[in-house]
């Protein structure tokens, strides 16, 4: 049994339109016919999707594994089915097991794979979806899932880059200031009691360590790290906001070091899903919409909209691509020779493979840069500290003789 949306004319001439629920169409119009009602329009009601409720975290490589073996079943010619039922009980993620489970009978209710795939988008992004629809439209469904495993590894791949890149300097410098502050706190009380004790005038230096070391054991060092917590705060609450992501992505894009290497990972994101979505045989605007939306950067994502809407008004991709200044030229003379070829997928992967290599070569780079520098900076402060507290025990030496 299924709902049926009608629309018809009574013998007065009058339209009316409701809901019948019947096994067919043809029923339907027998029980409008009782009616003395002629329907024009009797469509199914499609069925609204039930979003996902499970809880728990679905990494991307349970993802990857399960895309791969699936693929594998479906091209030794496992049914839909079964090969969902196999995958849901040796899935070691129990929350992505009954994922799995639910898909399963979603689609045993009639649901296409695609449509059961698409209840939960915790675990499924819109891109996996909609290549996973454009496969099945195709009866390619196992090409495109090992397409998606590949994609899946590869954007992995460049977040542990961009996470690599970001996370050593900020260890670093975590360590230098724990080190700058352990100091202030315990080591220059001790020194600073001690010239309090002899008496006399300290030199500026001894004065100025000291200063900063009161001033943080007080009072100000409860208002310094109240400053940081509240300003985390504010930054993270104006992210949430459209305004606030796209001034902070802005900001982050013009960066002297990091902006560099966040427009190559923009560049290579971008690339490798369009390229991975148009192969699949995913229309260009959806295709557009969609690595719009997982691009994960405001101005990149407001600038692929853009690009989108010159589509749409007819013109070439690589016209509307040297607009936004937001990709290098490289990029747009490529993707103009893909499109001349009819090549365009095969481009769009060639940039991403090369812009991935950039990636690596730019993470190195900031790690060798980056390293010099923090040593330089925290060799520099803790010798100042120890030159600033030696500096009266020198002279009390020098009087003493």
């Amino acid at each position: 049994m299924a709902i049926y949306q009608w629309s018809g004319k009574t013998s007065r001439g009058i339209v009316e339109s409701g809901e019948i629920t019947a096994a067919t169409k043809e029923e339907v119009i027998a029980i409008l016919g009782k009616r003395k009602i002629i329907p024009t329009i009797i469509a199914e009601k499609p069925k609204k999707a039930v979003i996902s409720r499970f809880r728990g975290k679905v990494k991307d490589k349970d993802i990857v594994v399960f895309t791969r073996q699936f693929s594998t079943m479906i091209n030794a010619g496992l049914p839909l089915v079964q090969a969902l039922e196999i995958l849901s009980t040796q899935v070691e993620n129990k929350t992505f097991g009954k994922t799995i489970a639910q898909i399963k009978t979603d689609v045993e209710s009639g649901l296409t794979y695609a449509d059961a795939l698409k209840k939960h988008p915790r675990v499924f992004s819109e891109l996996y979806v909609n290549m996973v629809s454009a496969g099945e439209a195709g009866g390619i469904l196992d090409t495109i899932l090992n397409r998606l495993a590949a994609y899946i590894e590869k954007a992995m791949k460049l977040k542990k880059k961009v996470k690599g890149a970001m996370v050593y300097p900020a260890v670093v410098t975590t360590v230098a200031v724990l080190v700058i502050v352990i100091i202030m706190l315990f080591v220059v009380p001790t020194f600073s009691k001690m010239f309090i004790q002899l008496g006399g005038t300290l030199p500026l230096p001894t004065r100025m360590i000291i200063g900063i070391s009161n001033f943080i054991a007080g009072m100000g060092g409860l208002l310094i790290l109240v400053s940081i917590i509240a300003t985390i705060v504010f930054i993270i609450q104006f992210r949430r906001t459209e305004k606030g992501k796209k001034i902070i992505d802005t900001i982050l894009l013009k960066l002297p070091i990091f902006g560099t290497l966040l427009n190559k990972v923009a560049v290579a994101k971008f690339t490798r899903t369009l390229g991975t979505l148009v192969s699949s045989g995913v229309p260009i605007l959806d295709c557009l919409e969609i690595t719009a939306k997982t691009s994960g950067n405001k101005v990149v994502e407001y600038s692929i909209l853009d690009i989108r809407k010159e589509v749409v008004g007819g013109k070439t991709l690589a016209d509307p691509i040297k607009k936004t200044k937001v990709f290098p030229p490289m990029v747009t003379h490529m993707v103009a020779v893909g499109e001349s070829t009819g090549a365009l997928d095969t481009m769009l992967s060639k940039i991403a493979d090369f812009y991935d290599d950039e990636v690596d070569a730019a993470v190195s780079n900031l790690t060798a840069m980056m390293e010099p520098m923090l040593m330089v900076f925290l060799g520099t402060t803790v010798g100042f500290i120890v030159v600033a507290m030696y500096l009266p025990i020198f002279k009390l030496i020098t009087l003493i003789k």
